[in-house]
């Protein structure tokens, strides 16, 4: 169907992938869209010794650590660390991790990652004992059945579903309230968007169902599931790892979902219906319909 027969018509603006969860993100001129999301997007994850999966929430500092897709690997760059090569065809030992209530298998990357991940991630008096793995492609991690329906939403170690999306209009709107509060615009970066959009208007991306992606090789259906409520991470300057609590502060004087309990949202959750194996890229055209509840 083209894109002019839907409510909304808008573009992709941009595209992001984290490689590694809770580490930076990468921004792509094209990416693969897959069951799980986009390739390769929280395929990685740190965790301590216990398995369990560790974030921004208690180390900010992963915001600091910058993956690069190369052809044949990742490489991890980190302030004053060598950098770190993660080839995408190994792994070590199998291991099972935990990523909030869900135990998965997964493989553990070995001593050197983990080597690398504890240095940077220690301050003085609290030392870190990390390893890095990745998610066992064998393994089945659904998003709560509560959000998706009749849909099963595989993830791999994305916190619950496996695509986010936020509108550029968004984004200006939280930045006009930040500005008429005397405080500086932030980038989108804070919000962890996997795709972008363009030419909607603000908190459009609330309102609609599916998501209907003009590729080259066909369409790309997305579902909107849930919308994305928000932790502190927002706070977190990924440029320097310093915590304050402006936008926070800002997203609670207008953001307050009652589909979510009053949770403070801002952005999308969305499953994948169809379109596995597209390449996403900048500019596509994107349909959708308005949701009547």
């Amino acid at each position: 169907m083209p894109t002019s027969d839907f409510d909304l018509q808008a573009t992709i603006a941009r595209l992001f992938v984290y490689p590694v969860k809770s580490c930076a993100g990468v921004e792509l001129p094209e990416v693969l869209l897959t069951e799980t999301g986009l390739e390769f997007d929280r395929a990685w994850m740190v965790v301590d010794a216990g398995g369990e999966f560790v974030s921004q929430r208690e180390l900010p500092r992963m915001a600091l650590i910058r993956p690069q897709m190369k052809h044949m690997d990742m490489v991890l760059r980190a302030p004053g660390m060598l950098a770190l090569h993660i080839a995408f065809d190994r792994v070590e030992a199998p291991v099972r991790v935990k990523v909030w209530r869900d135990e998965v298998a997964a493989y553990d990357m070995g001593d050197i990652a983990a080597q690398w991940f504890s240095d940077f991630l220690s301050e003085p008096g609290k030392p870190q004992k990390l390893r890095l793995v990745r998610f066992d492609p064998e393994q089945q991690r659904l998003s709560n059945k509560k959000w998706t329906g009749e849909f099963d939403a595989p993830n791999q170690f994305a916190d619950g579903f496996p695509l986010l999306v936020v509108s550029e209009a968004s984004l200006a709107e939280l930045n006009d309230k930040l500005a008429t509060a005397g405080h500086a615009h932030v980038g989108i970066e804070r919000f962890r968007p996997n795709i972008v959009l363009a030419g909607i208007e603000a908190q459009d991306e609330d309102r609609v169902d599916s998501l209907h992606i003009s590729t080259a090789e066909g369409e790309a259906e997305i579902r909107s599931a849930k919308p994305c409520p928000r932790c502190p991470i927002p706070d977190i300057d990924p440029a320097t790892a310093v915590s304050t609590p402006e936008v926070g502060d800002a997203l609670r004087t207008y953001r307050a979902n009652p589909k979510v309990d009053g949770a403070i949202t801002f952005g999308m959750n969305c499953i994948v219906l169809k379109g596995i194996d597209h390449l996403l890229k900048p500019g596509q055209a994107v349909g959708a319909n308005y949701r009547f509840e």
